[in-house]
């Protein structure tokens, strides 16, 4: 099935600087919001405490919720509504974790009727101790960089065949990010500061193709993370998996493009890596566009019917399409762009 016609010839890597600017902006929005609130919101998976889910029988005001909760000792609890304003559902997040599960939910069954006079019944509890949030997210942002890495090499191996330097520059900084973690280095900051230094050596090294699809994951990444930030959304464990779908999704998307790159270096060797990369692009535009699609109408289903549950990950996947394949046609290529400035330079 083509969308495109096959003589299409969309002037993609003329608008490149637009585009540049365009993900430079997002970003900036992405940092300052991530500034702003310290850092996106996170969840009980990651900040411990106690997370439960009520229903009420009828509608019910929150400052009775909260005058119910402070009679119990939890009156710096936050109350949000859950789902629907006709499912009278609400999430009750504190920080502390009082006692076992059936302990803490009786007893704030109790002290909600008690303030409300409306039939409640708890839907859910979950309950974290600090030290296993911490660890969480210690693990949450390992996976991610691990990933990465190991993408990398993919990536060098396949459209370079720099297995060996790939793999050495990889094995290389898991040792490093390993040994400082040793030191209780900040997580976050080791994760930034390991991938600016591996952009700094492929660079160096010319893993141009590594670095054009490591690029483009990072700005998909910071995006949608700043996007939460924005959006106010919660950070959890779901949320981790959605970004590791939306890394795996994106880099789908680069290499098909990048595939096209290399075959059509072949066949116009002779033209200017400004007209292939664009005739490559147009030619798997109609594969990117089908895709995007058919994977965009299962998130959105996801999105609308799916429940308060599945909510934030399905906007999370949704973002990640966008942006993937954007990322895909716009940053991910003019990177062999910026690689061939630097030779004539």
């Amino acid at each position: 099935m083509r969308f495109i016609k096959p003589d299409t010839n969309f002037d993609f890597v003329g608008k490149i600087k637009p585009a540049f600017l365009l993900s430079i902006t997002c970003i900036a929005v992405s940092f300052l919001s991530l500034v702003i609130h310290k850092g996106p919101r996170l969840g009980v998976d990651f900040g411990g405490g106690t997370l439960v889910q009520i229903k009420f029988a009828s509608a019910v005001q929150i400052d009775d919720i909260k005058s119910g909760l402070t009679n119990i000792g939890l009156g710096k609890s936050s109350v949000q509504q859950f789902g629907q304003q006709t499912d009278h559902e609400f999430l009750i997040r504190t920080e502390s974790s009082p006692g076992a599960d059936e302990g803490i939910a009786n007893e704030i069954e109790n002290a909600l009727k008690s303030s409300t006079e409306i039939d409640v019944e708890i839907r859910r509890v979950e309950m974290v101790g600090p030290q296993v949030g911490e660890d969480l997210r210690k693990k949450a942002l390992f996976a991610m960089f691990y990933a990465l890495l190991f993408i990398t090499i993919y990536i060098s191996g396949r459209f370079e065949l720099k297995w060996i330097i790939s793999g050495v520059v990889a094995a290389a900084l898991i040792g490093a990010v390993y040994i400082f973690n040793l030191f209780n280095v900040s997580i976050p900051f080791l994760i930034g500061a390991a991938l600016i230094v591996s952009l700094v050596i492929f660079w160096f090294l010319e893993l141009k193709y590594a670095m054009g699809a490591i690029v483009a994951l990072i700005h998909d990444v910071i995006i949608t993370v700043g996007l939460f930030s924005i959006f106010d959304k919660e950070f959890t464990l779901p949320i981790i998996a959605a970004l590791l779908t939306i890394i795996g999704y994106s880099l789908n998307d680069t290499i098909i493009v990048f595939d096209r790159i290399r075959e059509n270096l072949r066949k116009h060797h002779k033209q200017p890596l400004s007209y292939i990369i664009n005739r490559s692009i147009n030619e798997t535009l109609s594969r990117t566009i089908l895709t995007s699609l058919t994977t965009m109408i299962v998130v959105v289903a996801l999105f609308v019917l799916g429940g308060g549950i599945i909510h934030d990950f399905a906007f999370a996947l949704i973002i990640g399409i966008l942006v993937g394949t954007y990322s895909s046609i716009f940053v991910a290529s003019p990177i062999l762009l910026a690689w061939q400035s630097r030779g004539k330079k």
